[in-house]
């Protein structure tokens, strides 16, 4: 078997455990802010939040064991995109609560027969492919090579809150063990206090397998995708860019080769697929009107420009990327929660200026 094939075949099994996770489960960025934001209740957001716990240390340990190399990831690999995290963070933020929900859910949602999030995953693949090569690709570009910083610069090995630790004396695996400490231990700390949470076994759970995913997905190309001449590129879960690969795969299938992120993207659809009908709760659902039709296409737009500009989506940068302890991802994660409390306070007061007054006034 092909080491393409390898790959995929692995991957679309641990994607379509994520995605029958996230249906069972009712894991959602955009819906544990929502929670938050208008009900105070905090369950999701500590699942999420446990999530990218439980990812990284799945991946840290990967990393000390020797058995893959995170440096070689987008996340860690580049220049520090400190401009395009915000800017894309915020426009990925305000669109996911026009589309309803983020990346990983639209696909979710879609595997359960929900017709607008077809319409919203052909708008996130469109506009991906347009930001990263096409009509939008200028503008990105011209975003980067005036913003980027390269971590040399700055007197650093990487982008890494490793390399940024040792530049106070601290050794360099001292100061992973440090970060990982500190932030994953005290987000199990924070989610686990919670009596209401503890007791929600199927959220826990959920938590758990969808953060293990991102380890897994390391696994996969790191480990299973290793080859002395042709190795397979090192990445986990993400959403955004792979939807629109997932299109051209789909339009050029002879003439082309199957990845990680294409494989991840179908596994997640089939496995809420299989979890909906299996549950009995498979269900057709379209637009309720025109205003219904044009948030969703808005959001999508948003999401698919957002998220490349961002580098990842709430998955991609905020459990993926995190595992890594790349700066840039937690700086898209933090714009990322802006723009979604912002989007969510502009639906309730009736726009985005009125949204935005309420969200310098909002607190966590």
């Amino acid at each position: 078997m092909p080491l393409t094939t390898l790959v995929g075949t692995a991957t679309f099994a641990v994607g379509a455990v994520f995605g029958w996770t996230a249906r069972a489960s009712e894991f959602c960025t955009m819906g544990a802010l929502s929670d938050l934001v208008f009900m105070g209740d905090r369950r999701r957001l500590r699942a999420w939040v446990l999530a990218m716990a439980v990812a990284m240390l799945g991946s840290q340990a990967l990393q000390a064991a020797g058995l893959v190399d995170l440096g070689k990831s987008i996340y860690l690999g580049g220049s520090i995109a400190w401009a395009g995290a915000i800017l894309g963070g915020l426009m990925f933020g305000y669109g996911m609560t026009l589309a309803g929900g983020c990346g990983s859910k639209t696909l979710v949602r879609l595997g359960g027969g929900n017709l607008k999030s077809l319409v919203v995953a052909l708008m996130i693949g469109l506009f991906a492919t347009m930001t990263l090569k096409g009509l939008l690709a200028v503008e990105r570009i011209a975003i980067e090579q005036t913003t980027n910083l390269a971590p040399a610069r700055l007197g650093l090995a990487d982008q890494s809150l490793p390399a940024l630790l040792s530049t106070l004396g601290l050794e360099r695996t001292a100061a992973r063990l440090a970060c990982v400490t500190i932030l994953a231990g005290g987000a199990l700390a924070w989610c686990l206090r919670d009596g209401a949470f503890r007791a929600s076994r199927r959220m826990l759970a959920g938590a758990v397998i969808i953060g293990a995913a991102i380890p897994a997905g390391w696994a996969i190309t790191g480990i299973l995708g290793a080859d002395e001449f042709d190795p397979v590129a090192l990445a986990s879960f993400s959403f955004i860019a792979p939807m629109g690969d997932g299109l051209i795969y789909l339009m050029t299938y002879t003439g082309s080769t199957i990845n990680f992120g294409i494989a991840a993207v179908g596994g997640v659809i089939v496995g809420s697929h299989l979890s909906a009908r299996l549950s009995r709760t498979f269900m057709l659902e379209s637009f309720t009107d025109k205003a219904d039709m044009l948030r969703h296409l808005a959001g999508g737009a948003l999401m698919g420009t957002g998220g490349v500009l961002a580098m990842g989506c709430t998955i991609g940068q905020g459990l993926t990327g995190l595992s890594t302890l790349s700066m840039t991802s937690f700086l898209a994660l933090a714009a990322i929660v802006a723009g979604g409390v912002w989007g969510l306070k502009s639906l309730e007061e009736g726009g985005p200026l009125a949204g935005l007054k309420t969200l310098l006034g909002f607190r966590i």
